[in-house]
């Protein structure tokens, strides 16, 4: 797909991925509801196939491959949920899939491509040596690059999510989305504009990897140095396709502290009882920070993953229980 997904794109990319994916569903908490003093619903990608939402833009990519292309493979560099589902894409169409993995992968997340019979190479920590190898990979197998949410196919995959939780909810007023690469955000600013377009989509990030807002607030591209944050799935900086659609359409770009994500995930994982990682967290993080932005609406959250290490939960009995008071 060469050109900015419209309506119709959006629609066959649904349709595309319909055999390869779950219709996640939505929930509420009425604990968590007040704690915060709104309603909120959580749409579930966290219970998506390989994990996380996007096995919707993976598995759009991959099915949208023609078979000459898809003979010789597909290639991608990601820290995690994106290459456990382009993996999983590959290995349903039957093609070989080439990850190329930071040597600080999440364990859980390089287990989950080897499950799915990926085929990893790893390389040091940065995005140059990303970018790199996987033009190394490229060169040597001939396989199609599908870049983690730097292209069209992998955004009108994405904007699935938003398509059926406005299906599903059409009187929600305000959706949040977490934003690292923008794949997932941009795909929801397209969906609520040809759906919707009362609905504002507020994005939320971690304050210590604000490459997002910072490009926003500036209308520049201002790529993301030295994120520090645990939420490992949006360490990314903006994509030269994405930023212009968030650029253009985005409500709101919330900056939340590690204290908040840690707190919004022990709640989520006691309260709504759902397995989130802390990039999905980051939604409901957003209404805990700032929760003057949310009062008496109706909040659609998207909860982007479930692939946390379960050896590495960032609460229990050694950190303490977080608090549960707003500022």
């Amino acid at each position: 797909m060469n050109s900015l997904p419209d309506h119709a794109s959006i629609r066959a990319a649904h349709e595309r991925i319909r055999p390869y994916v779950h219709r996640t569903p939505v929930i509420s908490c009425q604990n968590l509801n007040q704690l915060v003093g709104t309603e909120i619903f959580f749409k579930c990608d966290n219970l998506q196939k390989a994990g996380a939402f996007k096995s919707r833009g993976a598995c759009n990519a991959v099915f949208s491959l023609n078979p000459r292309d898809a003979q010789r493979g597909v290639a991608t560099h990601s820290s995690g949920n994106h290459a456990g589902a382009l993996a999983r894409a590959a290995q349903l169409r039957g093609i070989p899939a080439h990850i190329v993995m930071p040597s600080n992968s999440p364990n859980a997340k390089v287990a989950a491509v080897k499950d799915y019979a990926g085929k990893i190479t790893f390389c040091e920590p940065s995005l140059s040596a990303r970018e790199q190898t996987a033009h190394q990979v490229i060169s040597r197998t001939g396989a199609t690059l599908v870049h983690p949410y730097d292209d069209y196919a992998i955004i009108a995959g994405q904007a699935t999510a938003a398509i059926e939780f406005i299906e599903d909810h059409p009187d929600l007023d305000i959706l949040v989305v977490p934003v690292g690469g923008g794949g997932l955000l941009a795909g929801t600013l397209l969906a609520a504009q040809y759906l919707q377009p009362t609905l504002r989509v507020i994005a939320a990030e971690p304050a210590g990897a604000d490459d997002a807002y910072q490009s926003w607030k500036s209308g520049i591209l201002v790529p993301s140095l030295t994120p520090r944050t645990l939420a490992d799935g949006l360490l990314t900086s903006l994509g030269k396709k994405t930023f212009p659609i968030i650029q253009d359409r985005v409500d709101n770009i919330l900056r939340v502290t590690e204290t908040r994500i840690i707190q919004a995930m022990h709640l989520i994982f006691e309260r709504a009882k759902l397995v989130v990682e802390p990039s999905a967290a980051v939604t409901f993080a957003a209404l805990l920070e700032h929760s003057q932005n949310f009062t008496n609406k109706k909040i659609g959250l998207i909860l982007s993953g479930g692939n946390v290490d379960l050896d590495q939960l960032p609460f229990g009995q050694k950190s303490g229980r977080p608090s549960e008071s707003n500022p």
